[in-house]
């Protein structure tokens, strides 16, 4: 059985950490060793994790970015595999127990679960609780099916260590460690893979202004990797540039698809009933086949579920926004010399 060991990346966390490592303490193959980095904390996050019984690092100054912290770990680590979990992530029970099997695949390099909202209070989290149901019961499988994940959600992927440290470690040259990972082993042969069974719950952003922090670091790191690996993906791993291509198109789209009801109703004087019912009855056909299936198999009340439908739209909107703000400044300000892109990693909660 392959050794492993946990990476917990964590600034200013006193509050999430406890369960976070509860979770680690209660797996049914319980890691080798936890690590928490205390990446510059001004809180009690030391004491915390030190009163779980797990080692815990303090860099000499906050190192700046999750990648950088994972890496102060990486030297301390000896095993087989590492496990990098976000401080506010909780794993199901079994999560390890799931994942492992997939690296008796000496091609398999990285790996990552099921990843769900923990908590469903504010208008954010519920629209990014159904983002999550439809993504990881969606494109997550389909993808999985090609041989091609999009991304190991860098909240709890596992890595093969051996290859991790012979890539020089969690790469620091994007924004979003864990896509650029994922996309650079396919790259070289290796394979990335989901695990379904496997599950995680993270805690999201709140607040519109976390919300909006994070969104904007996810989208730039999007296209950050579009930057550096999609003209070697096209003929290197075809099926994930296609993923990639199809994402991009739905950025540059969405705007005419929201503006529909518009131009039905001004442009072509289209009864707006009519038009609204058709619009709102091809949104539905889209995404509720997908969610009454997630429902069903996460075994979540369906009416929760359909509560929670309305809110994605507010998170659409700012996803929209952000995906055109990176899409301006790293595909095009950036090879112009005109923006150094994003460089400063902000927490997203």
């Amino acid at each position: 059985m392959k050794t492993l060991t946990v990476i917990v990346p964590a600034h200013n966390e006193e509050h999430g950490l406890p369960a976070t490592l509860r979770s680690m303490a209660a797996q049914t193959v319980p890691p080798e060793k936890v690590i928490v980095v205390d990446d510059g904390s001004t809180d009690r996050t030391s004491e915390v994790a030190a009163a779980h019984g797990v080692t815990v690092l303090r860099p000499p100054h906050n190192l700046g970015s999750k990648a950088k912290a994972q890496n102060y770990a990486l030297p301390h680590c000896d095993t087989d595999l590492v496990l990098a979990v976000d401080a506010d992530t909780v794993l199901a029970p079994d999560y390890i127990e799931r994942i492992k099997p997939a690296f008796d695949d000496p091609e398999v390099g990285v790996a990552a679960g099921n990843v769900q909202a923990r908590f469903t209070r504010t208008p954010w989290e519920r629209g990014r609780s159904t983002e999550y149901l439809f993504g990881f019961h969606w494109h997550r499988p389909i993808q999985q099916l090609a041989n091609s994940p999009l991304v190991c959600s860098g909240c709890c992927s596992v890595f093969r260590r051996a290859s991790l440290t012979a890539f020089g470690g969690f790469p620091e040259r994007t924004i979003v460690e864990d896509m650029d990972f994922t996309w650079s082993r396919q790259l070289e042969g290796r394979r990335a893979v989901y695990v379904s069974d496997a599950m995680a719950w993270a805690a999201d952003p709140e607040t519109l202004t976390y919300f909006r922090k994070q969104v904007w670091r996810w989208m730039a790191g999007f296209m950050q990797n579009v930057r550096l690996h999609l003209p070697r993906l096209l003929t290197g791993k075809p099926m994930l540039a296609t993923w990639i291509v199809v994402a991009l198109l739905e950025i540059l789209l969405a705007p005419l698809w929201w503006a529909t009801p518009l131009i039905l109703t001004l442009g072509l004087h289209e009864p707006v009933a009519r038009t609204m019912a058709w619009w709102a009855g091809s949104e539905l056909l889209l995404t509720t086949p997908a969610l009454l299936y997630a429902a069903r198999r996460r075994r979540l009340p369906l009416r929760q579920v359909l509560f929670n439908l309305p809110f994605v739209y507010l998170n659409k909107a700012v996803n929209l926004y952000y995906a055109w703000k990176a899409m301006t400044v790293e595909l095009i300000m950036v090879p112009l010399g005109l923006s150094p892109g994003l460089l400063v990693y902000e927490k997203g909660r």
